[in-house]
């Protein structure tokens, strides 16, 4: 089993996945910037580890992870200022892999979004941009690292059910639960890394058995 440090600790993906990694035998540190939400972490299983990743310099983002055997990227700025979109969705990001190297981690998660990436086409005076750029910029990034990163790209994010089934090789955005997506963490971090190592997965909610969505094409 595996030491996991989940940045992002209170979101509502992570929320769902901690329960998930827990019972399945792993230590989880979810790390958030407000003190208030650890009693919320707590409850699921998870370790809360109480830690402003926006204003950690490499230094110390590699004393947060030292330890660990994964990082899994699951934070953002929520919106808000582009210039703290940037801070945390591009800047952060990136230190914490520098970071995740530093520290002698390998593995690597990161939740992303559908249609990140070079072309991801939001014209620059969409109040999206700053987001779609700063994502695709850390989506860079990590790919060019030598990390053994896997990169997730939901499509826009639900309230459903989980139904354990995805879309992984849609063409086009389409909607996927948030459950859904917990899941998916859940099951990169079970599978063997060579499987899912180095890997954009991009998908939607759908039919096939999520074991099965992620094997090797």
């Amino acid at each position: 089993m595996s030491r996991i440090a989940l940045i992002g600790g209170h979101g509502k993906v992570a929320l769902l996945a901690e329960p998930l990694l827990v019972a399945d035998g792993h230590e989880v540190s979810a790390v958030v910037r407000n003190p208030a939400h650890a009693e919320d972490i707590a409850a699921r299983g998870a370790d809360p580890v109480v830690a402003d990743v926006e204003n950690l310099d490499t230094d110390g983002l590699t004393a947060l992870l030292t330890g660990h055997d994964v990082v899994v990227w699951s934070a953002g700025a929520g919106g808000g200022s582009p210039a703290r979109t940037y801070a945390v969705d591009r800047d952060a990001a990136i230190r914490s892999m520098d970071a995740a190297r530093a520290a002698g981690i390998s593995r690597y998660v990161m939740v992303s979004y559908f249609g990140a990436g070079p072309d991801h086409g939001v014209p620059a005076d969409d109040g999206f941009f700053a987001y779609a750029d700063a994502k695709s910029a850390a989506d860079a990034y990590l790919q060019d690292s030598a990390l053994d990163w896997t990169i997730l790209r939901p499509s826009r994010l639900t309230l459903d059910e989980p139904t354990g089934r995805i879309d992984a090789g849609a063409r086009a955005a389409g909607s996927v639960s948030r459950a859904n997506v917990a899941a998916v963490i859940r099951q990169v971090i079970a599978a063997e890394p060579a499987s899912v190592g180095r890997r954009v997965i991009a998908f939607n909610d759908g039919d096939t058995p999520i074991a099965e969505a992620l094997l090797p094409s």
